[in-house]
Formats: C-alpha cells, structure tokens, sequence
C-alpha cells in the first residue's frame, strides 16, 4: 500500500486501517511496543504478536527518567540495533519512543501506531521527539524521523470527549496555517457532525497531515517555516506550565484565540478574521480565555526554549490559511499581550 504522504524522502505516513496496515509494515522485524495499560487493553488483539514495554500515562511520565527505564527494559530483553521500537498511543508515547529509539545504541528503527486525534494531526507527524525537563515542555530532545506513521481514524472512537476537543484545536491550527478551504469546512461543522461523520473527520485528520508533512518536508529543523507549525504554542506551553486545568489541544485553542487578539492590536489580521478563528473555536466547544493571569503566562513566555539571542518568534495570522513568524524582543512581550511590566 502506498503512503498517503512522505516526510523527508523516508517517513510514510498512512491514513488507513491499522489492523490491515501494520503486519505488512512489520513483517520479518523483532517488535518491541511501547505503549500504556490502557492501550494495551483496547487493541490487545492488534499487539498481541508482539514483545510490550507498559508505561503511565501522562505529562508527569515524559520524564528522562521514563526514558531510563524503558532502556534498562530494552536492554533485559536484549533488544539490538535490528529491532524495531514501535509506539501505540497517543503523542507522550510516541515522543519518548522516538526520543529512545533515537539514543538506544545511538539510534535504532521506530514507527508509530497514533491512537489519539491530537496525536495523529500533530505529534507523530514530523520527527520531534522529546521528553519534558522541570516543568518545561520537550526541553531535551532530537529530529528524528519514523520509518512509519500509522493514523486510524477508526481508533479515535475511543477516545474521551474532551480528549477529542482537544485533538480539534491542531486541526483548526492547521487550517489556519494552510488551509482555508478546510477552515470553511469547520465553520460549517459541529462537533457532533465531526465525531461520527467518518469521511468529514478522516479529511481533516488529512488536510492537518498535510499541512504539516509539507512544511515539514522544506524545513525539518525549524530554521524558518516549520515555526509557523508553532501557532498558539507559545502562549499554550506557557499556560501548561502556569496551570493544570487545561489539556495541550485546550491551551493550543487558547493560544490561538490570544495571538488573533494580539495579530489584530498589531494591525496584521482583520478584525473579521481574527472573529472567524475565535468562532471556530468556540463553536467546537474550546476555551478561547487563559486560565490564569497573564502576567504570569508572559513571564513563563520569556523562558519559552524556542527563544533565540533576546527575541521569540511569535507565529501571527494575516487571514485564514497565511500565517507569518514575526521576530519579537522579549522586552515587548507585556506590551503586546496587554500587561503592565
């Protein structure tokens, strides 16, 4: 079976059944799975073949010290440079899988099994892989590309509701990054529409992989374009520093919602528009409004690692489907967001 799209001439991204798909992707390898208790009970059938690593579930377990662990076990069993690490999960687990399988033996093949929408449209698509330091998101942390992507969305029907929201904020952020057919598409959906209408969510699970595997292809270490991948992340990995109420996909829609708000005081994006993002969110059902102050959330921004000689390059829309990275000194960060320094 061919891929439904390539990331930098060797990462196969499949949007297609994963019981069919992945004995095929496998055949002939020694597999070790990393995956949770959780997945390993709902597609037991699908990993039965194979030798299992169960790990939490998680931010708090995207840890060097997970990372430990799951070696040490890779070692007990004896695992080489011929085996095959392959995460089933959503985007913690395939980020320290691809972040282990990048360092075991200075670095051994992996693919991806996605389970979740957040992880299908974002974080298996791309090779980041990482784990979290102190509090502070992929603070350590390589480019690294999967031999495969498998994204069933036949597996999201597990999924919680709000893990599902979640999942809805990339695809808006991809949207408005690349797609504004798509975005259309949203304007007219509900949440319940995308939920159990089957070929409206497997488009746009394909219209965000898209966006990103393109991007991805011209600048895979984010030297320039792949930061526009970052729209809302700034703001959102700020917020999931300052608080636990929110999920990632919640403070990405956040995130978002804020930097239309700033695009717009910037003279950069249309009121109209930037009433078109929020509406979008909003009628899916996401937060639009920070969960704390945001003094606070600019000074965790001034620490964001993605930060470069004083500045951050903030991602701001200029209308549905363009997007621009704008250098920023820190300094002018309280001004833009609306805080007294």
């Amino acid at each position: 079976m061919n891929p439904d799209f390539t990331v930098r001439s060797s990462s196969r991204v499949y949007i297609a059944s994963a019981m069919e798909l992945l004995p095929h992707l496998v055949a002939e390898k020694r597999v070790v799975v990393i995956t949770d208790a959780t997945i390993d009970r709902l597609y037991g059938e699908l990993l039965a073949p194979y030798e299992k690593i169960l790990i939490g579930r998680g931010e708090t377990i995207k840890t060097l010290q997970t990372v430990e662990q799951i070696i040490r076990q890779l070692v007990a069993l004896g695992a080489d440079r011929k085996t095959l690490l392959l995460a089933v999960g959503g985007g913690i687990i395939s980020d320290i899988t691809g972040f282990v399988a990048s360092i075991y033996m200075r670095g051994i093949r992996f693919g991806f099994v996605s389970t979740t929408l957040l992880g299908q449209v974002d974080a298996s698509v791309g090779g980041k892989n990482g784990v979290n330091l102190d509090g502070y998101k992929n603070m350590v942390g390589c480019f690294t590309q999967p031999e495969f992507v498998v994204c069933d969305p036949a597996m999201l029907r597990t999924l919680s509701e709000r893990e599902f929201r979640a999942g809805l904020a990339e695809i808006v952020k991809a949207a408005i990054i690349g797609d504004e057919a798509m975005f259309r598409r949203l304007e007219q959906a509900t949440f319940d529409e995308l939920r159990r209408d089957k070929g409206l969510l497997a488009a746009a699970v394909r219209s965000a992989v898209r966006v990103k595997a393109e991007i991805v292809e011209r600048d895979e270490r984010e030297a320039g374009e792949r930061r526009l991948l970052n729209l809302g992340h700034t703001l959102a990995h700020a917020i999931e520093k300052s608080s636990p109420q929110l999920i990632h996909g919640e403070a990405v829609a956040v995130g978002t919602a804020v930097i239309a708000d700033v695009a717009v005081n910037m003279g950069m994006l249309m009121a109209a528009e930037r009433d078109r993002i929020r509406g979008v969110l909003e009628r899916l059902g996401l937060p639009t409004e920070p969960p704390v102050a945001m003094q606070k959330l600019v000074k965790e921004m001034v620490k964001d690692k993605k930060s470069e000689g004083g500045q951050l390059h903030l991602v701001i829309p200029r209308a549905i489907g363009r997007c621009e990275s704008v250098p920023v000194e820190k300094g002018q960060l309280p001004q833009l967001f609306g805080v007294a320094e």
